[in-house]
């Protein structure tokens, strides 16, 4: 077998970290804005984004939950009023005092003391306290319940160590946040939310991730429990892709979210948030690229075909383009995944190979070169993104298929390479979650090798709280782990806590993690 050369300069194996950084780079994603954590998403990458949204943003709709608005600027005054909200987030605000500059006399800008605000207003980390108070507006009886609401926004948190798509200063989410008159129907919202994003996760971006609850110390801010979805990436690390959270009444009480029952009674709304962010593009990556760039699962890409005409600059280049464009709009005219095939001609001047490369390292799912001879056969050279190499030759694996036959069947191939990268990401985290780890020694043991990507391990425990959960976090501290969540159907637990030695309640996750 001949040696593969790869797009990539950085190999998965060799340093994890840089490979990642590549194939943002090379797969024309993000790039630096130039402001600490704030990234620019260029158009592949953005529209990868979009695609999700718009998913994510049907399942939303599809269960009577109403997209508004809530400003970016939300005055210092609604967090001092929720004191263990704001003690997660008050580290990482960005306030504004002033809303005017003026020269300093020195050619630069500076505040004006004359221009500072009576209050300072802070740049929206999350929005659970302006939305409180616009929901305190808005409920006044139980016919107002439930209240179900959702945004689209950006928020911004100062982190001091950033890493694109993953962890920045400034990324895109969407919130939802919902009032209910009682415990259950609250409850009952906040695990429609998880399976939600179960779903989208592994149906969309074929990313499988396990759903469960967090620990005590893992919650948000405020909430009486948080639950998540966690995905593995191909270095074992663990990803919390989405997160949804059930607020009791604290949030209720701390905006005044009250309504009146139907027998006249005064009650005070259950709360709940959930979201998900740029992050999953991240997850993405970190789940399906390999060491030639990006692989988009086709559900999520922005063109799931794209045709490469093989130009001269010569006359017949007309002739050719004009069979690349029946080629599209056969394609166009037809359904894949629920919706019409998304094929683009790319038509820019160059090299036919130097395109397919581009399109190979961004992660098209399907990409087909059209030369002259292939149409006068009429025929297309088709290549698979998630097995784009020929193992016994080291060569692109194309397919020469005759036109008629790939746009019969190109539907059933964009679901096929959709199933292939979801069943490949599953196969390798469930080879990668070790359950026989039984104390503390062996799981200091299993994750001593830094050098090596080990996965997770699920542990039996007794749920410790309070001080003796946080002896717990320290010592998995010292090995660089947490606690994932306590997967939804487990195995009941049957042994002893690794951790305390007491009757285990539960099993665990614990990983490293981003």
């Amino acid at each position: 077998m001949s040696a593969i050369r790869h797009a990539l300069n950085t190999k998965r194996e060799d340093d994890f970290a840089a490979w990642y950084q590549e194939v943002v780079s090379a797969a024309d994603m993000a790039e630096e804005s130039g402001v600490r954590g704030c990234m620019v998403i260029k158009p592949w990458g953005y529209g990868i984004w979009e695609r999700i949204q718009r998913l994510m943003d049907d399942r939303i709709k599809a269960a009577g939950v109403q997209n508004c608005y809530f400003p970016i600027f939300i005055p210092l005054a609604n967090f001092e009023r929720e004191a263990a909200h704001v003690e997660g987030f008050a580290k990482e605000m960005a306030v504004v005092t002033h809303h005017r500059l003026i020269a300093d006399g020195k050619g630069g800008l500076i505040p004006d003391p004359e221009a500072k605000l009576e209050e300072p207003l802070v740049v929206r980390p999350t929005s659970e306290t302006i939305i409180g108070d616009a929901m305190a507006r808005w409920i006044q009886s139980w016919r107002d319940l439930p209240l179900l609401t959702n945004q689209w926004a950006n928020v911004v948190r100062w982190e001091m160590r950033t890493r694109m798509f993953l962890r920045t200063s400034e990324f895109l989410w969407q919130e939802g946040h919902t009032a209910h008159a009682d415990a259950d129907d609250a409850l009952g919202e906040t695990h429609r939310a998880l399976e939600m994003y179960r779903a989208c996760a592994e149906e969309d971006l074929a990313m499988p991730v396990v759903a469960g609850e967090k620990p005590e110390n893992e919650r948000f801010p405020g909430a009486l429990e948080t639950w998540s979805i966690e995905a593995m990436m191909q270095d074992g690390k663990a990803l919390q892709a989405g997160t949804s959270h059930y607020l009791g009444t604290n949030f209720a009480h701390a905006a005044g979210i009250k309504y009146q029952d139907s027998e006249g009674s005064e009650q005070f709304c259950h709360t709940t948030s959930w979201g998900v962010s740029t992050r999953l593009i991240g997850g993405v990556i970190m789940t399906h690229g390999d060491d030639d760039g990006l692989r988009v699962p086709p559900r999520i890409a922005p063109h799931q075909v794209v045709i490469l005409p093989m130009l001269r600059d010569k006359p017949e280049d007309e002739d050719l383009l004009a069979y690349c464009e029946e080629v599209r709009a056969a394609l166009a005219g037809q359904l894949a995944l629920g919706e019409p095939i998304r094929v683009l001609l790319d038509k820019r001047p160059g090299k036919a190979a130097a395109k397919r490369w581009d399109w190979v390292r961004k992660g098209a799912p399907v990409i087909i070169e059209v030369g002259s001879r292939d149409m006068s056969e009429g025929k297309l050279a088709v290549l698979r993104r998630d097995a784009i190499w020929n193992l016994e030759n080291g060569k692109t694996a194309f397919s020469f298929t005759p036109r008629e036959e790939f746009a019969a069947g190109a539907s059933r191939l964009l679901e096929d390479i959709q199933a292939n990268l979801f069943n490949e990401a599953r196969e390798r985290r469930d080879s990668n979650i070790t359950r026989d780890v039984t104390s503390m020694d062996e799981l200091a043991a299993f994750y001593a090798d830094d050098k090596r990507y080990p996965g997770w391990v699920e542990v039996q425990w007794s749920k410790p709280t309070g001080k003796a959960l946080d002896v717990v976090v320290e010592q998995l501290k010292a090995l660089k782990l947490t606690i994932r969540n306590v997967p939804k159907g487990s195995e009941p637990a049957d042994g002893a806590c690794i951790f305390t030695g007491a009757d285990a309640v539960e099993r665990i996750l614990v990983a490293r993690a981003y």
